[in-house]
């Protein structure tokens, strides 16, 4: 039997020794070199970093709201227009973009314009994409649009990401990604590293040009919903339209798989927002750590969440915001471009863009104040009313390109040899006002700052097998050699019908009819190669 005696014979020595405690600390100074009951000595004094008040800054802390980090910029980064010259306020030099001697091929167009439709017609072709997968395990009947692709590392199993906008209702917006492959046609002497030869099946859904298919089933894209703080009047509907839509998809100068959508903004209606598509797809990042050269080493993501991307100074910010262009430095700095527009009275912004803080946060607008414009709007005359009225936006992400041979083995990026470009869009609108009708040109500009605009395509531009609409199908391929001979046959054979006929006694209204029938437009040249006018 184990015994344990009763607790009050304890309770006195310890009310002594808490006794003498007490008494000690009270009564005698602790200094630091003898601590009591301490086992080892203290940390020594902190001696911080003491600079004096009157050397300090005003330096503006990030706010929570994003909108009082903003700050107006100098009145020299816009257009004076009290003169009426398209000039700006500023005393400053224009640093010309550097003269490369490579961009010389491109100031003198060896083709010629399509003397009805204008366009220049280049020897690409367009092919188109579809998102139903080998052997589907139902019938599709989505429409998929609007796609936008990156390329994959060499050592995926696929070469692309898609993604794509799902025609919906109008109550919500949904968009689907997959992994995709390109297909080629022919003896696949000039197919690319990974294509394949098309099927029987991909040439139905594609169309005889071949191009991309998804290898396996989309799936949808969750990006949470976001408020909208400023739809008023018209804009009120799009408060309650939830997801995403536009999307456009990139690598950074980092090498971050990016992802930037049009939804509602946190500042107006609908903003631009910028998010990692590692987020959403975890089998990407994977994908990336999985690099042989370099495995498990992935760079970190600068938009692990959803962030609002924004524009300084807030005056500067539209209700609607849509089509920022992002591009980026060779060192991974990254930059938007905001708006490209010649300066009138009516758009006094011109062009626009800044660099990326971080956060969504950006600088004011650093286009050089003395940039001369390369945007002209002098079509309110043109002899075709539907070119009237026209206004300049961005359409596509941009690339940098380095203007030499890969086969030379001295071919290095230099500030003299890179450029960035990128498609930008003339859109003409129809008597409501909604877009009747796109025409593509190209726009190219320096790889080092202030980044001044180098030159933009005189002509809008047609891949080799599109049409554009309101032309018809002769003069649509007027400046197709083989069309040109194959019309001039067909005009000849009228030709020769026309002078039976004259030569032939008819009644008046035989005659009548034949004529009416010769006059129309003749046309026995190529048919409409595109499934869809881009243009």
């Amino acid at each position: 039997m184990i015994y344990f005696p009763p607790l009050r014979r304890l309770l006195l020595p310890a009310t002594i020794f808490l006794a003498v405690v007490v008494f000690y600390r009270s009564s005698f100074g602790i200094t630091s070199s003898f601590p009591s009951f301490v086992l080892h000595p203290p940390p020594p004094p902190l001696e911080g970093i003491r600079i004096p008040i009157s050397d300090l800054q005003p330096i503006p802390l990030p706010a929570a709201n994003a909108t009082a980090n903003h700050f107006p910029p100098e009145s020299k980064f816009f257009y004076d227009l009290s003169e009426g010259n398209n000039s700006f306020n500023s005393t400053k030099s224009y640093l010309k973009p550097i003269d490369n001697p490579a961009l010389q091929i491109l100031w003198q167009c060896p083709i010629q314009a399509n003397r009805y439709t204008n366009h220049i017609r280049v020897s690409a072709v367009v092919r188109n994409i579809t998102q139903i997968p080998p052997e589907p395990l139902k019938p599709e009947k989505r429409i998929f649009w609007n796609p936008t692709i990156i390329s994959l590392p060499y050592w995926a199993e696929n070469q692309y990401l898609v993604v794509s906008r799902i025609v919906t209702d109008g109550n919500h917006q949904e968009n689907v990604i997959c992994e995709a492959n390109i297909c080629y046609l022919g003896s696949g002497e000039d197919a690319k590293a990974g294509e394949k030869p098309c099927t029987e099946d991909d040439l139905k859904l594609l169309g005889p040009a071949g191009g991309m298919r998804c290898a396996s089933p989309p799936i949808s894209l969750n990006v949470p919903p976001t408020p909208a703080e400023q739809c008023y009047g018209k804009f009120q509907t799009y408060v309650d339209v939830p997801g995403f839509h536009d999307p456009r998809i990139f690598w950074s100068g980092k090498g971050e798989p990016l992802m930037m959508v049009n939804t509602q903004s946190r500042y107006a209606c609908f903003g631009l927002w910028m998010i990692d598509l590692r987020s959403l797809l975890p089998p990407l990042q994977n994908l990336l750590a999985s690099s042989p050269a370099h495995p498990s080493l992935v760079p970190l993501k600068s938009y692990p969440t959803l962030t609002e991307l924004t524009r300084n100074p807030p005056s500067t910010r539209s209700t609607i915001e849509k089509n920022w262009l992002p591009f980026f430095t060779e060192s991974g700095e990254s930059y938007i471009h905001y708006d490209l527009s010649h300066p009138t009275n009516t758009s006094i912004r011109g062009r626009t863009f800044a660099k990326l803080l971080g956060n969504g946060f950006t600088t004011t607008n650093l286009t050089d104040p003395l940039e001369l414009p390369c945007l002209i709007d002098e079509d309110d005359k043109d002899a075709d009313p539907v070119k009237r009225g026209g206004t300049w936006h961005q359409a596509t992400n941009s690339l940098r390109l380095i203007l030499c041979n890969r086969t030379d083995p001295k071919c290095q990026a230099s500030d003299e040899n890179t450029v960035f470009f990128a498609v930008i869009h003339r859109k003409f609108p129809n008597y409501l006002d909604l877009p009747l009708r796109y025409e593509r040109y190209f726009m190219v500009w320096s790889a080092t700052p202030p980044f001044g605009l180098v030159g933009i395509s005189k002509h809008p531009i047609l891949m080799a097998n599109e049409t554009v609409s309101g032309w018809t199908e002769s003069q649509n391929w007027d400046d197709d050699p083989v069309n040109v001979a194959m019309v001039a046959a067909f005009k000849e054979k009228h030709h020769i019908v026309r002078d039976l006929l004259h030569n032939t006694t008819t009644t008046s209204n035989s005659s009548s009819s034949s004529q009416t029938t010769i006059s129309q437009e003749p046309y026995g040249g190529k048919p409409y190669w595109a499934y869809f006018t881009y243009t």
